[in-house]
């Protein structure tokens, strides 16, 4: 029994390893809220407003974690108001 356990506490934290960021402290919420980010955008390229309505993230949450991610070169910001985010091709890539 603890073997599921633990196999479904290590499930519930998997991460997209473009959620972590270097420059700041990585904790649960900020990870799971990138994580919903970023896999959303290896989609294709969304603005803010679409993000959040494909997430259970505010419009203000969203943007700050988009801002963060943009200021590790995780994404990009492309086009006039509103802009639409993609993902670079820098921060660590999962492995397959």
């Amino acid at each position: 029994m603890d073997a599921d356990l633990s196999l479904g506490t290590l499930l519930k934290r998997a991460y997209h390893p473009k959620a972590f960021l270097s420059l700041k402290r990585n904790v649960r919420p900020g990870l799971e809220a990138r994580t919903q980010i970023v896999s959303k955008l290896e989609k294709g390229a969304l603005n803010a407003k679409a993000i959040t309505q494909n997430t259970k993230l505010s419009y203000a949450a969203t943007l700050h974690h988009l801002r963060l991610l943009e200021g590790e070169n995780i994404l990009v910001r492309k086009g006039g108001k509103p802009h639409r985010w993609e993902l670079t091709g820098a921060g660590q890539q999962r492995l397959t």
